[in-house]
């Protein structure tokens, strides 16, 4: 039965960047719950940040540019993020690989996890149509990503991935 990657906070766990947690109550979620699917992780845990840290956000680009290099991490201070944001992406695919996992839901407009939507480097609430570090990490291994709004296409995604053979 394949695993799925899913954001800690969407699990009620209080790693976001304030301090508190974002539970998804879907019943699909809760399904991979009892299931025994699911795989927790924050990747700016993983990346070493503390909780609370300031909110931090992709500046000039996507989570894709800031892979290659052309793009960083800040946060609210000014402060330069981009290597723990980078280091708890390269942990969050080592994981996923480790356990198999081929889908993740990841939280939306997070500069880690969001999978459609990061917010856009001026800290006014101006969301911009890019994927956050890890989402664009775990995409280019081949994992597919969805955010919490889309966990019927990521139960379709798993539901397809039960009738093929791993790897």
């Amino acid at each position: 039965m394949p695993s799925i990657l899913i954001s800690a906070c969407l699990l009620g766990e209080p790693v976001r960047y304030d301090g508190a947690a974002h539970p998804c109550a879907d019943g699909i979620l809760q399904r991979w719950l009892r299931e025994g699917r699911v795989v927790p992780v924050c990747p700016e845990l993983a990346g070493d940040l503390p909780v609370p840290r300031p909110p931090a956000e992709i500046a000039g680009g996507s989570g894709l540019e800031v892979l290659a290099g052309t793009a960083r991490v800040v946060d609210s201070t000014g402060r330069d993020v981009t290597d723990p944001f980078l280091r708890g992406a390269d942990r969050t695919l080592e994981r996923a690989a480790a356990m198999g996992v081929r889908v993740a839901v990841l939280k939306e407009g997070s500069p880690s996890c969001g999978s459609g939507t990061t917010y856009d480097g001026s800290f006014t609430g101006t969301r911009a149509p890019n994927q956050g570090v890890t989402a664009a990490r775990l995409r280019l291994a081949g994992i597919q990503v969805f955010s919490e709004a889309q966990l019927a296409e990521a139960d379709a995604a798993l539901r397809g991935l039960e009738g093929q053979a791993p790897g």
